[in-house]
């Protein structure tokens, strides 16, 4: 027998331990003290009910009423996403602030999609067409970008008896299909539990770039559509910029943000650059694309978790569209630590340094719903959800748990350097310590799509930043002058590499997007310097002469070039080979 009622018998910060609930299950939500707190069971023990609670638990004490739900945490799905801002629960804070004010009152409630908005919704389906779970009945234009498709919903199975036009809220029923068990309406919104993936037809091996526009990571640490990256980096290294820029630029087609623990000036910069932001292809502003879901570092810890399932579940519901989906998940290990607190006031046993021993599995459980896949249906649509996920170790030791957890698990890793950060190279990611496990897919796709001499040229610069790091150390110890020529040559190729290539200004609107074509030429400029410098030296041309050409200046510029202007870079080339062989031999 079940009872719908319970009582607080301890309290322990955002923990709340309740008595009384039988029936209860796991993971199901509740309404906790008499201002109805939303919380969520995360433990049964005996007869006892542990609740994390996603507001503050000031005034709740023993003796007050627990209420169950009898669901688990879900989220809303439906037209009225995109442009929203919502808490790590799904509420809406535009609404909230209407309602409340600038700070959330507990137990405050609102619908995540609005029931006053009026959507048309056009059939694609017909009356008599066999449906199941993932076929789409219909679309309405949501934005914009985006056109939403409303989708026949889990465990629905049969003909459709009714369809048509309909103007009307999320709520308005917009088919009727026939099922075994009767008819069934359907409306434009669903709910779904956030810790159970969606499902799938099945995944695909990666195909598709993600072009970020950003050169050091589509030239040397390429991502896929559907793929996984972690940045991990220390305090002030350029983290939340990255992250941001990649909302901005990557080529994916619905941008889903969560600040997960995020300062609150930061999320601020996030709410009042995006509105103003424009989307690079269609010039529309990105929020017409975009979904945002703060939660700052001065809210419930608890709610942090809820925030970054809140996310993937509606990137999930996207991806079902069809959509290629990105996902930015700032920062994880906010997250990481509000598991942590929530384990040390479970009483559980600490693994290492005090995280709970399920750490990497809940890691994983996030970064497995990413991507690239076959969405239910009988159009066999393609789909793709990209999760990047930056990681912030106390110290940047980059072999803490929660790092080394998220590395298990991506195959992504771009390492962020505070040395570089220091010495104002960004973005600040290290060329020596990352990596990329789609290296081979990307250069596969560019060399059949953009130039065969694509991964050549990336191979060949990468070994003179390599040679430049061996070289260093012997710099250090002897001076450049000690330096044969011909290293000097390579010590300023590599430099021109990093400084004109690597360096990138996201305030700068020349600068903050490069596209693939543009990157490979501007590379080439400068592996063609050193091809046609390396001869002369050969030659008898003095080197302090090779190092201070004029047109290095230009070289240096080019960065700046408009992309509508990249014929400029074969100008140039031939203007560096000009001007080497002016050099007297």
């Amino acid at each position: 027998m079940s009872s719908n009622q319970g009582e607080v018998v301890k309290v322990s910060g955002p923990l709340v331990v309740a008595r009384g609930l039988t029936g209860a299950r796991m993971y199901e939500m509740v309404r906790v003290g008499e201002a109805r707190l939303f919380g969520e069971i995360i433990e049964i023990r005996g007869g006892d009910a542990s609740i994390q609670v996603y507001e503050e638990t000031e005034g709740i004490g023993p003796g007050q009423p627990v209420f169950r739900t009898g669901e688990a945490l879900s989220v809303e799905l439906g037209p009225g996403l995109i442009r929203s801002i919502y808490d790590g629960v799904q509420r809406p804070l535009d609404k909230l602030n209407a309602e409340f004010g600038d700070f959330i009152v507990r137990g405050a409630e609102s619908p995540a999609l609005d029931r006053k908005a009026q959507w048309d919704f056009v059939p694609t389906a017909k009356v008599g067409d066999t449906v199941a779970p993932g076929d789409v009945l219909g679309t309405v234009q949501e934005s914009k970008l985006v056109i939403h498709r409303i989708m026949v919903p889990q465990g629905i199975k049969g003909k459709v008896a009714k369809i048509g036009p309909v103007t009307g809220n999320v709520e308005t029923v917009v088919a009727v299909v026939q099922t075994e068990s009767g008819p069934v309406d359907v409306s434009m919104l669903q709910r779904w539990p956030v810790r159970r993936g969606r499902p799938v037809q099945r995944k695909l091996p990666p195909s598709d770039p993600l072009i970020t526009g950003q050169r050091v990571l589509d030239m040397f640490f390429p991502m896929t559509q559907g793929g996984t990256a972690c940045v991990p980096g220390p305090f002030g290294s350029g983290k939340t910029v990255v992250q941001h820029q990649l909302a901005k630029w990557a080529n994916a087609q619905i941008i889903v943000y969560v600040g997960c623990g995020e300062r609150g000036n930061e999320m601020t910069d996030v709410l009042m650059e995006f509105p103003e932001l424009k989307d690079p292809e269609s010039g529309e502003p990105l929020m017409e694309r975009t979904v945002l879901i703060a939660n700052t570092s001065n809210m419930p810890v608890a709610a942090r978790e809820a925030s970054v399932f809140t996310g993937i579940t509606i990137a999930e519901y996207f991806r079902d569209m069809g959509y290629s989906v990105a996902l930015m998940a700032d920062s994880t290990s906010r997250w990481a630590e509000a598991m942590r607190e929530m384990s040390g006031r479970l009483e559980e046993m600490p693994g290492e340094e005090g995280y709970p021993a399920y750490l990497g599995s809940r890691i994983a459980s996030f970064y497995e719903r990413s991507g690239n896949v076959v969405c239910l249906g009988s159009d066999n649509r393609p789909g793709s959800l990209s999760i990047i996920g930056a990681v912030s170790p106390p110290g940047g030791d980059f072999s803490e748990p929660v790092v080394q957890a998220t590395l298990r698990v991506v195959k992504v890793f771009w390492g962020l350097d505070d040395k570089l950060a220091f010495a104002r190279h960004f973005p600040a990611i290290n060329w020596l310590t990352s990596y990329s496990l789609y290296q081979e897919v990307v250069d596969k796709y560019a060399n059949e799509h953009l130039t065969a001499q694509w991964q050549a040229t990336r191979q060949r610069a990468m070994s003179i930043l390599q040679r430049e790091a061996e070289l260093e150390e012997l710099v250090r110890l002897v001076g450049m002058d000690a330096l044969p020529t011909e290293d000097r040559l390579l010590m300023q190729a590599a430099k021109m590499i990093r400084e004109d290539f690597l360096h990138q200004n996201a305030f700068d609107e020349r600068d903050t997007y490069t596209s693939l074509p543009k990157q490979f030429r501007l590379l080439s400029v400068i592996l063609h310097y050193y091809d046609q410098a390396k001869p002369a030296l050969a030659a008898g041309a003095p080197l302090n002469k090779l190092l201070a050409l004029e047109v290095l200046d230009d070289v240096s510029k080019a960065k700046l070039i408009a992309e509508d202007q990249l014929d400029a870079f074969d100008e140039l080339k031939n203007k560096i080979t000009q001007a080497i062989d002016a050099v007297p031999r």
